[in-house]
C-alpha cells in the first residue's frame, strides 16, 4: 500500500470516519467477528477466517500507524542525517509539468528513507520507495544529463548514505536488504533528439536493456563490484548476471530456496525464476 509523509492521512482510507471514535470502532469489529465466527462454524468457508484476520489487521494499523509515519518524532540530528524535512509537500507533486521545478534540496526522498528505516523497525518486512525524474532523454527542458543529472544525485545521495549508516547504528543493516536500481539502463551514447545542434539543456540518453548497474547493501552483501561492460559500455563483458539470477539471490538472501519455492499450476512448477534452469544465486558478491 502507498505511504504518505506530506502532512495529510499517512495511507488513504485508513482513518475512523466523522462520527465514528475508537472504542465505536472496536465495538464494530468484536461484532463482525462474531458473525464471522458464527458463519464459519456453519459454513466452514476457510475464507471466512482471512476475512476475520483482514478486518483486524487494518484495526492494528489503525492503532500502530500514525505513530510509525510521525517523521516529528525524530531527533534533529537523525533528520539532519538523512537531510528530512517533517511535513514537506513539493511543489513537483501537483506540477503538470514537474521537471523544470525539481531541485537538488528537495527532501522529499530524504522522509522516504526516514520512512522506511521506521517501517523496518516495527516489522514492516518489505518497503519500496519509488523515485521519479530519472528519465533523461534531453529532448525536452528539464531533462537534461547535464542539468538534471546532479539534482537527482544530490536529492538521493545523502539520503541513502544517511539510511545505511542509521541502518548500521541501529544493528538493524545485516538483517536488512537494500536494493537500488531502475527497470533498464541507458545508451553509453547520447540521444539522437531532435536538436540538430547540441547544446546545453539537451544531453541526453537513451533507454538501453543490455547493460545497466544496480547495487545491493546489507544483508550478507559484501564490498565490491562484480561484473563488466565492454570497453563503451554497451554489451555484458564480464560475468552477466540477468533478471533470475538477481531475482534467485535475492529469494536465497531472505532465506528462501529459488529452485523450492513454487507452486505447481498448469503442469509447471511455477517460480519467481520462471519454470526453466535459468536463476542462480550469485555467490560472487556474498559475504
Amino acid at each position: 500500500m502507498q505511504c504518505r509523509t506530506d502532512g495529510g492521512d499517512p495511507i488513504l482510507y485508513l482513518s475512523d470516519p466523522k462520527g465514528m471514535n475508537r472504542e465505536a470502532r472496536r465495538k464494530t469489529l468484536d461484532a463482525l467477528k462474531d458473525l464471522n465466527q458464527y458463519q464459519h462454524q456453519h459454513v466452514g468457508d476457510p475464507e471466512t477466517l482471512t476475512r476475520i484476520s483482514q478486518y483486524e489487521l487494518a484495526y492494528r494499523m489503525q492503532m500502530s500507524v500514525p505513530e510509525v509515519m510521525d517523521l516529528g518524532k525524530e531527533p534533529q540530528h537523525i533528520l539532519d542525517l538523512y537531510g528530512a524535512k517533517p511535513g514537506h509537500v513539493s511543489n513537483v507533486e501537483t506540477a503538470a509539468d514537474p521537471r523544470r521545478l525539481s531541485k537538488g534540496d528537495d527532501p522529499t526522498f530524504a522522509n522516504n528513507c526516514v520512512l522506511a528505516r521506521r517501517l523496518v523497525e516495527n516489522g514492516v518486512r518489505f518497503v519500496q520507495l519509488y523515485d521519479w525524474g530519472w528519465d533523461h532523454h534531453g529532448s525536452s527542458p528539464g531533462e537534461s544529463l547535464d542539468e538534471a543529472l546532479p539534482i537527482k544525485c544530490q536529492q538521493i545521495d545523502k539520503a541513502i548514505a544517511g539510511l545505511i549508516k542509521d541502518l548500521k547504528q541501529r544493528g538493524l543493516f545485516e538483517e536488512t536488504l537494500i536494493v537500488w536500481g531502475g527497470e533498464f539502463g541507458r545508451t553509453p551514447m547520447m540521444q539522437n533528439n531532435v536538436n540538430s545542434t547540441l547544446k546545453p539543456g539537451f544531453y541526453g540518453r537513451d533507454h538501453h536493456p543490455h547493460a545497466f548497474t544496480m547495487w545491493m547493501a546489507g544483508a550478507g552483501i559484501k564490498p565490491g563490484s562484480y561484473g563488466q561492460t565492454d570497453d563503451i559500455g554497451y554489451y555484458i563483458g564480464e560475468n552477466p548476471v540477468g533478471i533470475r539470477d538477481l531475482q534467485a539471490t535475492i529469494l536465497h538472501l531472505l532465506g528462501l530456496d529459488p529452485h523450492r519455492f513454487n507452486f505447481a499450476y498448469q503442469g509447471l512448477k511455477q517460480r519467481l525464476i520462471g519454470p526453466t534452469d535459468d536463476g542462480n544465486v550469485v555467490k560472487g558478491i556474498l559475504g
